[in-house]
């Protein structure tokens, strides 16, 4: 076939940070890169095509999100590419270093880049001898390089010379090669974030600074220093991939619970998450409820703070969807989801029941309060109010008696900081109060200067 980029279909997923492709191979067939359990954008692209996956390509055992290839083989009869040392429990072709898998006219080779995990490959698209491009993972990204500490920090240096030496080889395919990561802006994946999805390997070798260090120990010292948290999740995907994920025969569904029905739940252990806008939320909520407004970033926040062992209610708003809820918790492994409120809050109440409310102020109101900052330590060190208490939202949970009493939480808008407030509140803290803005707002109202660096 005669390649061209109308060929190449990228599915990326902005709250996780992550792009998935579909390679159209022209004759009714396709290829699936990294593809996720939550396969609505494929499906469609698919779709408006008329395609088949017959191929479904895991650079790696991906641990930010539940692989699509298992599901992908049982629906189209996929053929699942992935690494030989990957021990991968299901089906599967496994390859090596230089294995070539013939898609019809087009040719897949299998590079070992290890360094993001140990089984990582890269996949060199190939039109008889040209290299097209070449899919990356989790290894070269647009200026960086994926993480090097999620096998512990044990081995963080051991995989970061890997990674280091993958990059290198990378570098000498020709400069013309297209760039396709897996991982890129928004990921906890990333390293380093860039805006940028796909490059070339000249661009990479023209800015990318890891590429630029002149020795393996620059390399190493530059990647380790962008290396900052991620989200607890993280830790037990990578082996439910390599088991594999359950197929799924039907779509998930939310059932619907009455107010007694939530009530018991969370008598019995269970949790009641909030997805409705922080402001639905500050204005009246069920007690020991945890704000996370649906967002993009909804599945990194319930992964990150909520065990995947305990049933889960939601309290939902009239419009949300309720698709994407369960599908951002079904692609990073939340299946227990007990159902959500008929009727809402209204319900709630009616039943007979109390609500919580939380202050949810603007900058000129939240002056003479102490300050907490819940962002990235990236955030807060690009600029933060003077004075000001940092606990990223993912370590608050267990510093939560570190915390001020009676602060305005802030975050850089307002839902991540509702979140963290009702996380202090679930902790015994009274008279919390959310900054509706960030920063910048609270700066300008009360006249100060911002200050960088990591300390307050």
């Amino acid at each position: 076939m005669s390649f061209t980029d109308d060929h190449l279909i990228p599915l990326v997923d902005q709250g996780l940070g992550n792009s998935a492709y579909l390679v159209d191979l022209g004759d009714g067939r396709a290829l699936a890169v990294d593809a996720s359990r939550d396969l609505q954008a494929l499906r469609a692209a698919a779709a408006r095509r008329g395609l088949r996956v017959a191929f479904a390509a895991d650079t790696h055992l991906h641990a930010d999100f539940l692989s699509g290839a298992v599901q992908l083989a049982h629906d189209d009869g996929a053929r699942v590419l992935a690494s030989a040392t990957g021990h991968r429990a299901f089906p599967h072709t496994p390859l090596g270093d230089g294995d070539e898998t013939d898609l019809g006219g087009l040719t897949l080779r299998a590079l070992a880049t290890p360094g993001h995990t140990d089984e990582h490959l890269s996949f060199l698209l190939l039109d008889g001898h040209r290299e097209l491009g070449v899919f990356t993972g989790g290894s070269m990204i647009v200026n960086s390089a994926a993480r090097t500490d999620l096998l512990g920090a044990h081995r963080t240096e051991e995989l970061a010379r890997a990674q280091y030496r993958s990059l290198r080889s990378l570098a000498e395919l020709p400069d013309a090669t297209a760039v396709w990561p897996t991982h890129g802006a928004g990921s906890f994946c990333s390293a380093v974030q860039s805006d940028e999805r796909t490059s070339t390997i000249g661009a990479q070798k023209r800015t990318n600074p890891l590429l630029a260090a002149p020795d393996e120990d620059t390399f190493v010292r530059q990647l380790v220093a962008g290396l900052g948290t991620y989200p607890d999740y993280f830790d037990r995907l990578a082996e439910a991939n390599r088991r594999g994920p359950a197929v799924l025969t039907a779509a998930p569904l939310l059932p619907a619970l009455d107010a007694g029905q939530v009530k018991a739940l969370l008598a019995d252990g269970g949790q009641v998450v909030d997805v409705r806008p922080a402001a639905d939320y500050a204005a009246g909520h069920i007690p020991g409820s945890l704000s996370i407004p649906l967002r993009g970033q909804f599945a990194t926040w319930l992964g990150w703070l909520l065990p995947d062992t305990a049933p889960v209610a939601f309290v939902v708003g009239d419009e949300q969807d309720l698709a994407e809820i369960v599908w951002q918790a079904y692609k990073i492994g939340y299946e227990r989801l007990a159902g959500r409120l008929t009727g809402g809050m209204t319900a709630w109440l009616a039943d007979g029941n109390a609500q919580s409310t939380t202050a949810f102020v603007k900058a000129d109101q939240a002056a003479g309060r102490p300050y907490l900052d819940v962002r990235q330590d990236a955030e807060f060190a690009a600029g933060h109010v003077p004075g000001s208490v940092h606990i990223e939202l993912g370590g608050l949970a267990a510093a939560a008696l570190d915390a001020p009493k009676g602060a305005v939480v802030a975050c850089g808008h307002g839902e991540r900081a509702m979140t963290a407030a009702s996380l202090l509140e679930r902790a015994g803290h009274k008279g919390v109060a959310v900054l509706d803005g960030g920063p910048a707002d609270y700066a300008a109202a009360t006249g100060r200067q911002l200050a960088q660096g990591g300390n307050a």
